[in-house]
Formats: C-alpha cells, structure tokens, sequence
C-alpha cells in the first residue's frame, strides 16, 4: 500500500507532541547541525591528513568525497525509510551511526579505513537532516512552521559557514582526529534525548501497519545514478572533465541510472522516491529554489576564503573571521523572516530574498579587486548572505504548500537532497569556471602586454634596475622581473575570473527572483495552506 493511499482521521490531522515543541526542535537541529558539520569541518585538515596517514593531497580528497557519496544516496530514500522503520528509530539509527563512525574516523590508522568509516558515517548523517526538518513539520502547526524552519535554517547555513573555521582552530591547536572526535558526547547526549522527547504522530504508525514492499531495482539505480553524479561532480575539474575516461563513464551512468529511476518510479506500485509529487509544479519550483540556493550558498563560501587566501594572502583563520561577520548577521535575520513568515506570503520573502542576492552579487563585481580591505570584505560577505536568510525558510515553508501531512518525510528527503546536490554543483562550478576563465583572461592581458610593448618594456627596465640595486647580476634581475610581471599579470587575470563568476550567480539570482512570483500562494496564518494532493 503507498503512502499517498493512507487517509488521515481528525485526530490524526490535530495530532501534537507531549513535550514542549520548541524543546525538541532544539534537540533535533542540534544534531542535523553536528552532520551539517561535518561536510565542511574536515576540508581544511586533508594536507595533515595525508601528512599523516601516508597519502598523497589528491588521495586525501576522497576523504570528503566518500562522504558526500555515502550522503546523498540516502537522502532522498530517507523518507521511505522512516516509514519503513518509523521516524524516531530511524532517526536514533543514524544517530547511533553517525555517532558510533565518528569515533571510527578519529582512531583510523590508514587512509582505507577512514575512507570506510566516511562512508558510513555519511549513510548514518544522511538520514539527519531531512529527519530533523519533517520532525519539525510534524510538530508545529502550519501557522508557526516558519519559526521552526527558522531553528532549522541556523543548522543548514551556518555550519557550513563556521565549519572550515573551526576545523582549522582545531587541526592547528590539537588534531586533525579530534574534528571527528568532538561528535561524541554531542551525539551521546543529542541521543538520550530524542529517546525521551521524540514520539511518531499516528499517521506513521498506520504506514508501517500497511507494510511496504523492498524496490530493489529502484534502490539499486538510485545508488549507481547518485554515487556517479557526485563523484563526477566532486572530481570533474581535478580530472578535466570530458578528457578523462572515468568521468565520462560516470557522467553516462549517471545519465543513464538517473532517468530509468524517474521512470521505473513514476509507475511502481511502491516507489522507494515519490516522483508523483513533481507533478505538483509548487513542489517542484520549490526544488528548484533550493537547488540554487544550495548552488549560491557554496559557489560564495568557495568564492570569498579562495580569493583572500590564494591572492592576498590570508590565513585560513583570518578568513574565517571574514565569513564569521555574515554569520552573525544571519542569526539576527533568520528569526525576523521566520517571523515574517507568520505575516506576509511565503512567495514575496523568496522574491525579495532573490532580489537582494541578485543586487549583492552584482555589488560584488565592483568591489572585489586585489587591495580590498579586511573590513570591506567582511562587509562585502554581510551583503551576500542577507537574501540568503530570506530564502531558506520561506522556500522550506512553501515547499509543503498543497502536500498532505503523510508526505512531509519524502519532501523533507528531497527538499535536503536538491540543497546538497546544488551545493556540489556550485563548488564544480565555481571551481571549473575560476580555472577555465582565468586561463582566458590571462591570454587576453598577455596580448596586452605584447601589444603595448613600449610601457611593457618600461616596467621590466625598471623592475630589473630595483633588482640589481640589491647585487643580483643582470641576467637574474631580468629574470626576476619577468617573473614579478608573470605574477602581477596572473593574480590580476584571477581578479576578473572571480568577478565573471559573481556576475553569472548575479544572473542566476535575477533569474529565481522572476520565477518566485509563480509560486503559489499559500495562507501566512496557515489557514488554507494545506491542500492534500
């Protein structure tokens, strides 16, 4: 029997937790907030890592690639797992996992074996995100739900943010093992209290009773199409995309596996992923929306720590501090539009959280230049995350308008996999066009130099005279001033490359402002928000 066949009684439609809600909210983002975590923390420790285990910098990356594999294959499943085993002991396995492979992780004696323990770990964290949100779903009515996402928001958006960050404080003052190590007793703990506050609502206890039959093959191309789509994501600039074998093949088996699941989905009796509910276009604008939130998200906290530590020379530290100041600008906004959500529709706070993005990232353009200050930069990094906090729970909230309250799991899955999806395709992208158009702008500012031959001889005459003055023979002063003029022209070349790529997630933002205003329009006091489909 499907999910979509269960019709819900009054008392289950009213259903609301013994415990106080805003209690168990707290207990459930503190520990989507420890995986959220997770994907982030760990970027920074992979040179001691591989100085440590004996690997090379390039092995290392699969410490973080075995883990975004792991996790987005059962991110979108989590729905129909949790109704399999129920919604509290799923989310207490994950835990137990996630928990039990962090220690794993941090007592790895080789590469192999953290690679083994990441694996798991993410399978374990997979299910703790989208968890979390259908908890917080379940147990608030609609009228405060933006409140909850909200909570909910701080877990998604400032861990990455304050990740590397932290990861860094660690590595450097004690070790990279205890960025693993610092999960358990937030786990021990985050454990025996989901023990005693959580409960099912009654609808899922009437799923589990109907029973649900196992989709192997549905399951099986869900692995190899996921698994593939993020290898290929994570390693497609290091392999030069199309000019590597191995990515090409994944890219066809990922093609491939992806559209026989949408298909062999769309008409099994018992789906592993609910693809029916993209035939609801709000659902899937919503998908939409956060796909390219996920996308903005990461391609910014790639952009902004990559420019101020390869080209003006920045800690990882002190670029943390920069990204630190949009963090906190971030807990001020997320609960003033989790309030806002109670009064204005869900589809103008979206509209509105666009346009500011769209305006931040064309500000970026004009202000990213190689003598940016700490304080514009940190200022600069303000202006790019305020529209971020009125995305994120406006487009979670409208994401359940019209879907019927037996469906909250399988959204939640699918709302957190196309988030994470869009974040791995924003750090591609960011990565793949830094590298693509500095090569362009390179050759441009090259021909330049050649072009104006007469004031590019004056600056090497003149870079050579300041070096022999220091008693290098003329032949290494020379030298030296090419190589000065080669750095000069490589950094400037890099400069333009960052502003290019803020100008297209500027486009990309305009763009999601125009389509926000097709959504649906859903009742901010929750009075007609839920239409069952």
């Amino acid at each position: 029997m499907s999910a979509g066949s269960i019709a819900l009684s009054p008392e289950e439609v009213v259903w609301r937790p013994k415990f106080n809600p805003w209690l168990i909210a707290g207990v459930v983002a503190l520990a989507a907030f420890m995986e959220v975590l997770d994907t982030s923390i760990a970027n920074v420790a992979l040179p001691y890592m591989a100085g440590n285990l004996g690997a090379s910098n390039d092995e290392s990356t699969w410490v973080l690639t075995s883990y975004l594999v792991s996790n987005a294959i059962v991110l979108p499943i989590s729905g129909w797992l949790a109704g399999v085993f129920g919604r509290k002991r799923f989310f207490m396995v994950c835990l137990i996992i996630f928990t039990l492979s962090s220690l794993l992780c941090g007592f790895a004696p080789s590469l192999g074996m953290l690679l083994l323990f990441r694996v798991l770990q993410g399978a374990g964290g997979g299910g703790l995100q989208p968890m979390a949100q259908a908890i917080l779903a379940d147990t608030f009515p609609p009228s405060q739900r933006g409140l909850a996402f909200a909570l909910y928001g701080f877990t998604a958006i400032l861990a990455p943010t304050i990740g590397p960050t932290l990861g860094g404080w660690i590595t450097f003052s004690y070790s990279w093992r205890w960025i693993f190590f610092i999960n358990l007793p937030v786990g021990i703990i985050t454990l025996l209290l989901i023990y005693r506050l959580l409960e099912d609502p009654p609808y899922l206890a009437r799923l589990r009773q109907a029973g649900v039959k196992l989709d192997y093959i549905g399951i099986t191309l869900l692995a190899l199409g996921v698994g593939a789509l993020q290898i290929l994501l994570d390693k497609g600039q290091e392999d030069d995309w199309f000019g590597s074998q191995f990515i090409t093949a994944l890219v066809i088996i990922s093609a491939v596996c992806l559209v026989g699941l949408v298909i062999w989905e769309y008409y099994s009796k018992n789906p592993v992923i609910d693809v029916r509910l993209f035939r609801n276009l709000n659902y899937a604008g919503a998908c939409v929306m956060i796909f390219m939130l996920g996308v903005v998200l990461f391609s910014s906290l790639v952009l902004m720590p990559q420019f101020l530590q390869t080209l003006l020379g920045y800690t990882a530290e002190l670029a943390g501090f920069v990204l630190s100041g949009g963090a906190v600008v971030l807990l001020l906004v997320l609960p003033l539009v989790g309030k806002l959500t109670t009064m204005v529709q869900a589809r103008y706070l979206i509209a509105f959280g666009w346009l500011c993005m769209a305006l931040a990232m064309f500000y970026s353009t004009t202000r990213i230049d190689l003598l940016i200050s700490f304080g514009s930069a940190t200022r600069l990094r303000v202006a790019q995350v305020i529209g971020l906090g009125f995305l994120f729970v406006p487009i979670t909230l409208v994401s359940y308008v019209g879907i019927s309250a037996e469906k909250s799991n399988a959204v939640a899955g699918m709302i957190n996999f196309f988030r994470n999806i869009g974040s791995s395709v924003g750090t591609s992208l960011v990565t793949t066009l830094l590298a693509r158009r500095s090569q362009y702008h390179q050759s441009v500012l090259g021909s330049h130099a050649a072009s104006t031959s007469q004031g590019f001889d004056r600056l090497v005459t003149g870079l050579t005279r300041r070096f022999a003055e220091t008693g290098l023979s003329p032949a290494d002063a020379h030298a030296h001033a090419y190589a000065r003029v080669y750095r000069a022209l490589q950094a400037q070349a890099a400069t333009l490359a960052y502003i290019d790529v803020f100008w297209i997630l500027a486009v990309g933002a305009a763009i999601m402002f125009v389509l926000s205003f097709f959504l649906r329009k859903n009742d901010p006091h929750g009075g007609g928000a839920e239409v069952a489909i």
